[in-house]
């Protein structure tokens, strides 16, 4: 099995959220815009969200450059990732304009990382389906590179304004083959693995780090020679104070996936809580058991960047920034994340307008 490079260096460490906070749509962004706030102070290099069209069961944000533009000018250090984009849905051009001035507005702090999508019914309203979902991100993704690259657009004379060259050099793709880490590895790209993913059929015990490692073979032994991989790998960890209290918070929000699975047609080993932990890949209790569990995930060794998120857990809002702190200071560490001094990044001064008499 081949290794990462990471082994033998520090990892970066980040925080994932979906906004599934049981409150207002304007209450979800302002507790994860907090929580993304608290997560910099602690010395988390990244902060990561992720796109849902329609379904405010799945994540609440279809528009995650205007969401990270908010945080952007209320954050200084922490990188700002896209985990992901649904590419299939959008237009492309606008992505790439968007993300550009977006860029610029952070000091350089955006990570764009792209998936398809997986809810079939999102795709309808935009014309589109499972089907035809794949042809629809490679046509985006290759009018993403070309606009980002300076390539001439279609009309006299038409460029990305503002360009954005290194946008190019901090693209991610989401996947759950080997085929796709294989994909991405070939682009030069960065590599998301999910928290948790389906299991081949007639392998419901399969570990979620055999499946993964596959990917990560295939993704460096496509990667060209001499580029760094970038592998980041995403992990359902909710971290307590008290091991119980951790399971009580866990019940509800395992046993609303394990139904909404259930609808989609899939099958669960059991119905205890314990069936569901397993069965979703998830980390919870003290910092030190919490340690324990994830030190068994081969994959992880092999990352290059480690994201935690709580979801499908949701505890509500203390309780998330309590387990951001454990994160920091108690589990990364012990995972090889070691807190870095970041680099200065000078905040974007107000505009200041004088009108002049002629122009009143």
């Amino acid at each position: 099995m081949s290794q990462a490079a990471s082994d033998s260096s520090h990892k970066r460490l980040g925080f994932f959220t979906r906004l599934l906070d049981d409150t207002s749509p304007q209450e979800r962004y302002r507790l994860a815009a907090e929580q993304i706030a608290h997560a910099e102070q602690l010395g988390f290099d990244s902060a990561w969200i992720a796109q849902h069209h329609f379904h405010r069961d799945e994540g609440g944000l279809p528009a995650p450059l205007v969401f990270l533009a908010y945080v952007a000018a209320n954050t200084r250090h922490i990188r700002l990732g896209t985990g992901v984009i649904t590419l299939a849905m959008e237009n492309a051009l606008r992505v790439a304009e968007d993300a550009a001035v977006l860029d610029l507005l952070a000091g350089g702090r955006l990570e764009i990382g792209l998936g398809s999508g997986g809810t079939a019914s999102s795709f309808i309203p935009f014309g589109l389906t499972l089907d035809t979902r794949g042809e629809a991100f490679a046509q985006n993704l290759q009018t993403l590179r070309d606009a980002w690259q300076g390539k001439a657009l279609k009309g006299e004379g038409n460029q990305l304004y503002p360009p954005a060259p290194q946008l190019n050099r901090r693209l991610w793709q989401a996947t759950f083959s080997p085929e796709g880490g294989a994909r991405a590895g070939a682009a030069g790209d960065g590599l998301m693995l999910s928290r948790t993913q389906p299991r081949p059929e007639g392998q419901p015990e399969l570990p979620l780090d055999v499946l993964q490692n596959r990917i990560i073979d295939a993704y460096l032994e496509a990667l060209p020679a001499g580029v760094e991989p970038r592998i980041l790998g995403s992990r359902t960890a909710f971290v307590s104070d008290d091991a119980e209290e951790a399971r009580r918070l866990a019940e509800k929000g395992l046993r609303r996936q394990a139904y909404n699975f259930q609808l989609a047609g899939h099958k669960t080993r059991g119905d205890s809580l314990d069936d569901y932990i397993a069965a979703f890949d998830v980390h919870l209790g003290t910092a030190e058991q919490v340690i324990t569990s994830l030190k068994r995930d081969t994959a992880l060794a092999r990352v290059t960047d480690l994201a935690f998120q709580v979801h499908s857990i949701d505890p509500p809002h203390p309780y998330i920034l309590r387990s951001i702190e454990l994160i920091a200071k108690k589990v990364a560490p012990a995972l090889g994340w070691v807190r870095q001094t970041p680099k200065s990044i000078a905040k974007p001064q107000p505009l200041h307008f004088e009108l002049s008499k002629e122009t009143l």
